[in-house]
């Protein structure tokens, strides 16, 4: 193993991030792409954005490079301001037709 790396990074290998990230990943396409919920899928692109991260930073750590732990910074503020934006749009979505369903949204056109 290389000697850059922390002991407690070289417990877990590398592959077990990624792994683990490819799941997070997975649940979070299979829950966009079956629920209905807008708050659902709202949950489930930022658990895919979580993987992102946990992928990002696993990288980093056995690279022993701090540009990957950089990006994970900006991937946050980016997914602060969609969570800002997001539930903006839900909670207006819920005041016009009283329901969270994506499939109601068709009524909304004009």
């Amino acid at each position: 193993m290389d000697q850059n790396i922390p002991q407690v990074i070289q417990t877990v290998p590398l592959q077990y991030y990624v792994f683990f990230a490819t799941a997070l990943f997975s649940i979070g396409v299979l829950g966009v792409l079956t629920r209905r919920n807008a708050i659902i899928i709202f949950m489930s692109v930022e658990l895919m954005l979580n993987a992102v991260n946990v992928l990002f930073t696993a990288f980093s750590a056995f690279r022993s490079d701090p540009n990957g732990q950089v990006f994970v910074f900006f991937i946050m503020a980016v997914a602060a301001a969609e969570v800002a934006v997001g539930l903006a749009i839900i909670v207006m979505i819920y005041r016009n037709i009283q329901s969270t369903d994506v499939n109601l949204l068709s009524r909304l056109k004009f």
